[in-house]
C-alpha cells in the first residue's frame, strides 16, 4: 500500500520482497558472505550481544553505588524507553541499506564520504570496546565461580589471563562460519529467558527474607564522592545504556540473513523490548533478594550478585546459579565477535583501515572474514590491558563502549532526517512516526554522550578517571590523521563495479 508523507505529499511505495542478493548488488557490493541465517537467527544476534545476563550482572555492582536500588530499577525502565525509540528509527534505515557495513554505509549514502568515515570508526570502537567489556565481564565471573567452587582466589593477573582464554575461544568458534554462530545464538535466547526465569525464581521462592518494595524501587544510594544527586543518578545510567548496546549486530549481519531488508530490522527491535521486560525482571529479582547491602558491594568474590546468591541461596546454589550467568555471557561474547568481525571486514571492503587487503579476506571455505575475526579479539584484548593497573579501568572499557557505539547509532539517524524526501525507506517503515520517533533518538543520543563523558568518581584522580572520553578523542584523532592517508581509496561503491567518482570530484580528490 502507498505511503504518504507529510507535509509534501509525496508518495513512497515500499518495494516488494525482493532478491537480497539482486539488492546488495543495487548498494555497490558483490555478495560473498554465505546468506544462511534466518529471521530468528538474527533477532538471537542481537538479542545475545545486548545480554541482560551479562550486561545488567557485571555493572550491577557500579549501580549498586551510583544511585542504587531506585537508579537501577527507574533507570532500566526510562533508559530502555528511549533506546527502543533508537531502534526502532535505526530499524527504519537498515531496512533500507541492509549491508554488513550498517551504521557507516548508512551514514555514507545519506551524509557522504566523511559522515561515513566518522561513523564507522566510532562504530568500530564500540564494537571492540564491547567485546572487551562483555569478555572480561565474563572473566570476572568465571573468577567468582572458581572461588566458590575449588576457592581459587581471583587476582588482577589471574583475570586477564581467563579473559585472554575467553578471547580465544570466542574466535575458533567463529572461524567455523555463520551457521553455527546463528545456531548458537538460537540457542542462546533460550538460555537467556531460561535462565532468568530461573535465577528470578530462585530468589523468589528460596530466601526467608527479602527487601520490601519501598527499598527497591525507592533507596538511593550514593557511593561516588559527588553530592549532587541528579548527578550521580545520571551516572547510573550507565548500567542500562552499556547493556542497552549492541543491536547493530542484526543490521551488520545482514548480509548473510534471509529476507535481510524486513528481517534485520525487526531483530533490531525486538532484541530491544524482549530485553527491556527481562532486564527490569532480573534486576528487580535481584534486588528484592539482597540480605546485606555492605558485604554484597564488598563481595570477596569481586562480584556482587555472586553475594546475592551466596546469601540467599547458600554455595551450592549460588555455584548453579553463576554457571547460568557465565554461559550466557560466553554466548553474548561470541555474538559481539561476530558482529565486529563484520564490521571490520566490511570497513576494510571499502578500504577504510591499515592494512585493508588482509582484514577484508574471506575463508573459501567457510564464506567467513577469517583475519578480521583475529583483529576483532586481539585488539579488544588491548583495550583490556589498562585493568592490569587500574581497578577503575573496567569501568572506562565500559564506557568507551557506550559513547563510542551510541553516536554511531543516531548519525545515520539524523541524517535521514536531514535528508526527508530524498530518503527511499525500504520494506519495513515508521511512516508518520519516523520523524518524532528519529528527533527523540537523536536527543537522546547526544545526551548519553555527553554524560558518559563525564567523571564517575570524586575526586578525580589518576585513578578514578574516567578514560573513555581519551579513547573516544584518540580515535577521532587517528580515524582524522588517517583519512588524508585514505582518502583517495576509501569510498562505498554506488553500484558494484563502480567507483565513487562523483563524491570524489566534488571533494576534490581526483
Amino acid at each position: 500500500m502507498a505511503r504518504t508523507d507529510a507535509p509534501t505529499g509525496a508518495i513512497h511505495t515500499p518495494p516488494p520482497a525482493q532478491d537480497e542478493e539482486a539488492r546488495l548488488r543495487e548498494l555497490g557490493y558483490q555478495p560473498v558472505l554465505a546468506r544462511r541465517m534466518g529471521g530468528f537467527g538474527n533477532f538471537a544476534i542481537s538479542f545475545s550481544v545486548i545480554s541482560v545476563l551479562s550486561g545488567c550482572m557485571t555493572l550491577y555492582g557500579f549501580g549498586l553505588g551510583t544511585g542504587g536500588p531506585a537508579v537501577m530499577l527507574w533507570g532500566w525502565a526510562g533508559v530502555g524507553l528511549f533506546v527502543l525509540c533508537v531502534g526502532l528509527a535505526l530499524a527504519e534505515v537498515t531496512s533500507a541499506y541492509p549491508t554488513s557495513g550498517a551504521l557507516y554505509y548508512m551514514a555514507d549514502r545519506l551524509g557522504g564520504r566523511r559522515w561515513g568515515w566518522y561513523t564507522g570508526w566510532l562504530n568500530l570502537l564500540g564494537l571492540l570496546g564491547a567485546i572487551a567489556g562483555i569478555d572480561y565481564g565474563a572473566a570476572l565471573f568465571t573468577g567468582a565461580f572458581l572461588n566458590l567452587q575449588w576457592g581459587f582466589e581471583p587476582t588482577v593477573g589471574s583475570t586477564f589471563l581467563i579473559f585472554l582464554a575467553i578471547l580465544l575461544l570466542h574466535a575458533v568458534l567463529n572461524l567455523f562460519g555463520v551457521r553455527l554462530v546463528s545456531v548458537l545464538n538460537s540457542v542462546s535466547v533460550w538460555w537467556h529467558l531460561a535462565g532468568v526465569a530461573v535465577i528470578v525464581g530462585a530468589l523468589a521462592l528460596v530466601p526467608d527474607r527479602h527487601q520490601s518494595a519501598g527499598f527497591v524501587f525507592t533507596e538511593f544510594v550514593n557511593d561516588t564522592g559527588w553530592a549532587n544527586p541528579f548527578y550521580v543518578a545520571a551516572i547510573g545510567l550507565l548500567l542500562a545504556q552499556y547493556t542497552f548496546c549492541g543491536y547493530d549486530a542484526s543490521a551488520h549481519l545482514s548480509e548473510e540473513t534471509s529476507n535481510a531488508s524486513v528481517a534485520a530490522a525487526k531483530g533490531i527491535v525486538r532484541a530491544i523490548w524482549v530485553s527491556w521486560l527481562a532486564g527490569f525482571a532480573l534486576l528487580a529479582g535481584l534486588t528484592f533478594a539482597i540480605q546485606d547491602y555492605a558485604a554484597t558491594q564488598n563481595s570477596a568474590t569481586g562480584v556482587p550478585p555472586a553475594q546475592i546468591f551466596l546469601d540467599a541461596l547458600g554455595s551450592g546454589g549460588a555455584t548453579a546459579l553463576l554457571l547460568v550467568v557465565i554461559v550466557a555471557q560466553l554466548f553474548c561474547g561470541n555474538a559481539e565477535v561476530a558482529a565486529a568481525s563484520r564490521m571490520v571486514f566490511a570497513f576494510s571492503r571499502d578500504n577504510a583501515l591499515p592494512g585493508s587487503a588482509l582484514w577484508r579476506k574471506v575463508s573459501g571455505r567457510t564464506q567467513t572474514p577469517v583475519p578480521a575475526v583475529w583483529l576483532s579479539v586481539g585488539v579488544a584484548a588491548l583495550i583490556a590491558v589498562p585493568s592490569l593497573y587500574s581497578a577503575t579501568a573496567y569501568g572506562a572499557v565500559t564506557a568507551i563502549n557506550v559513547i563510542g557505539i551510541t553516536p554511531a547509532y543516531a548519525i545515520p539517524i539524523y541524517l535521514r532526517l536531514r535528508a526527508g524526501d530524498r530518503f527511499v525507506p525500504g520494506p519495513w517503515s515508521l511512516g508518520r512516526w519516523s520523524r518524532p520517533i528519529g528527533w527523540t533518538a537523536v536527543v537522546w543520543v547526544a545526551f548519553v554522550t555527553v554524560l558518559f563523558c563525564l567523571p564517575q568518581k570524586s575526586p578525580v584522580t589518576v585513578d578514578t578517571m574516567n578514560y573513555a572520553v581519551i579513547a573516544l578523542a584518540v580515535v577521532l584523532l587517528l580515524a582524522s590523521v588517517w583519512w588524508y592517508v585514505a582518502r583517495r581509496s576509501y569510498g562505498t561503491p554506488t553500484a558494484y563495479g563502480t567507483a565513487r567518482e562523483e563524491a570524489d570530484i566534488a571533494e576534490g580528490i581526483v
